[in-house]
């Protein structure tokens, strides 16, 4: 399958600042969320597609090397195989979000996941 361009995935130009860049995939992330979409696999994969591409454009030197090879110029973190290992996991992605949201978003996120492995401990230790 032929990867979109990351400029037409954003909605964006190509001369889009670095501010458009962020307005951009922050409305693409919560738009496709998959907290916002459970079950849907399609906004799942244009989620992750967003991101893929925020991730190349939000970097200089990959915009850059994006620019001027296509995807070809940024190798791994969009060849080929998608956006399964591709040079991206999703403690990549959520690393964004502290940007776009603020970090109460991810100190929100991290107690969240701190009190699931807690229950969890307690839920194995009287087993």
């Amino acid at each position: 399958m032929a990867k979109r361009d990351f400029y037409e995935i954003l909605g964006i130009s190509k001369n889009a600042s670095d501010d458009e860049i962020k307005k951009a995939y922050r409305k693409q992330a919560i738009k496709f969320h998959p907290d916002k979409n459970p079950d849907d696999k399609s906004a799942e994969d244009k989620f992750k597609e967003a991101a893929e591409a925020y991730e190349v454009l939000s970097d200089a030197n990959k915009r850059q090397r994006y620019d001027q090879y296509g995807h070809a110029g940024v190798g791994g973190a969009a060849s080929g195989g998608g956006f399964q290992g591709g040079g991206m996991n999703m403690d990549d992605i959520f690393s964004q979000f502290g940007d776009i949201f603020g970090d109460s978003f991810l100190a929100e996120e991290e107690e969240a996941v701190e009190a699931e492995e807690d229950e969890l401990i307690v839920e194995q230790i009287f087993a």
